[in-house]
């Protein structure tokens, strides 16, 4: 029997944004009602690195691409959990080495910050260092899930997206891996079909039994 796993974070008023930045909260207004006498319609207004997200190449490339180019088979296939709970500050070559990373693998790292349940946006989190990045270059990764806001912090000029983007590499950010165990699951990536930015929100789920 097949179970489904939401990693998915859930989008609302006064959820955890990047840096706490009152700028990039979604918000969510009610625009139409039954006290009005006509349906009830709400209006979203939502910054596209909201929550669970896909980050296409434009994000930090100036020439890259945009979100419509990642196609929906590049989202959509086996995928494995690895298990890096123990890492304090960021994963790097070492930690991922010991899992023999396969050519054309999706990669999710599970790390300390599923487990940080407040809406608050944590400075500190545990992000993919440039090592770690080129690691996965070499090991020809086909994406790469992470369960933080972004991938990388405290690094100059952004090398891990860049490095990363430049070889082709997806990069799904926010996802919620607490309740899943490592191993291999179906991952389904849907983002919003938006065309011309340089991300867009998604649903993430990972079946497994399958």
């Amino acid at each position: 029997m097949f179970k489904i796993y939401d990693i998915s974070m859930t989008v609302h008023e006064g959820m955890q944004v990047w840096g706490n930045s009152p700028g990039k909260q979604p918000i969510l207004r009610n625009v139409s009602s039954y006290d009005d006498g006509e349906v009830y319609e709400s209006q979203l207004t939502l910054n596209v690195h909201t929550g669970t997200h896909v980050d296409a190449p434009l994000h930090m490339l100036e020439d890259g691409a945009t979100i419509e180019t990642i196609g929906l088979e590049e989202l959509v296939g086996h995928a494995r959990v690895l298990d890096l709970t123990h890492v304090e500050d960021s994963v790097s070559k070492a930690d991922l080495e010991k899992h023999g990373i396969q050519k054309g693998e999706w990669i999710l790292l599970k790390t300390r910050n599923s487990f940080n349940e407040s809406e608050t946006f944590d400075d500190h989190f545990v992000y993919v260092n440039e090592e770690a990045a080129r690691y996965l270059i070499e090991c020809g990764v086909r994406g790469i899930g992470v369960d933080a806001l972004g991938i990388e912090r405290s690094q100059q000029g952004y090398p891990t997206h860049r490095q990363l983007f430049r070889n082709n590499i997806v990069i799904v950010e926010g996802l919620r891996l607490k309740h899943v165990q490592p191993g291999v699951y179906f991952l389904v990536v849907a983002p919003l079909k938006l065309t011309g930015v340089e991300a867009a929100p998604a649903r993430a789920i990972l079946i497994g039994g399958i």
